[in-house]
C-alpha cells in the first residue's frame, strides 16, 4: 500500500499568524480525529480555521485521493502571513496612527494509505456456486 500526501490551505484567514500557529502548534503530528477533537474542546478562534483546512485535507485524501480514514495523519501544519491591510486610527490632536490588520495562510499535508479494495469477484463466484447446487 502506497503512502500518498495531500494538501488543503486556507488563505486569508483573518487573525494574525502568531496567534493561528499557537493553535496548530496543538496538533501538528497527530491523527487526522484526534486534532479534530482537540480543535473542538480548544478555546481559541482560530481552532476554527485550524479544524476546518484539517477536515478538507481530509475530504480531499478520502474523495480525491481514495485514502482511508482511520489512516490519515498530519504530516505538516504550517501558518505563514497573509496580506495585510493598512489602516489608520484616530488618536488625540487630530492626528492619525497607522496600523495593519494582519491575515493567515494555513497549509495542512495529510498522509495515509489507500483504501484495501474488496475483491467482488469472490461474490460473484459464491453466488453462482450456490445457484448450481440448487
Amino acid at each position: 500500500m502506497a503512502v500518498k500526501e495531500v494538501k488543503a490551505i486556507a488563505k486569508e484567514v483573518s487573525q494574525s499568524p502568531r496567534k493561528v500557529g499557537l493553535v496548530a502548534s496543538l496538533v501538528r503530528g497527530r491523527t487526522v480525529a484526534d486534532a479534530i477533537t482537540i480543535l473542538e474542546h480548544t478555546p481559541k478562534r482560530a481552532a476554527l480555521a485550524v479544524k476546518k483546512t484539517i477536515e478538507s485535507a481530509a475530504a480531499n485524501a478520502t474523495n480525491n485521493h481514495g485514502l482511508d480514514k482511520k489512516t490519515l495523519k498530519i504530516e505538516s501544519i504550517q501558518v505563514g502571513h497573509g496580506t495585510r491591510l493598512k489602516r489608520f486610527k484616530p488618536v488625540a490632536r487630530g492626528q492619525a496612527h497607522p496600523f495593519q490588520k494582519r491575515t493567515s495562510n494555513i497549509r495542512v499535508i495529510v498522509t495515509g494509505s489507500e483504501k484495501v479494495k474488496k475483491k467482488p469477484a469472490a461474490k460473484a463466484a459464491a453466488k453462482s456456486t450456490s445457484k448450481e447446487s440448487k
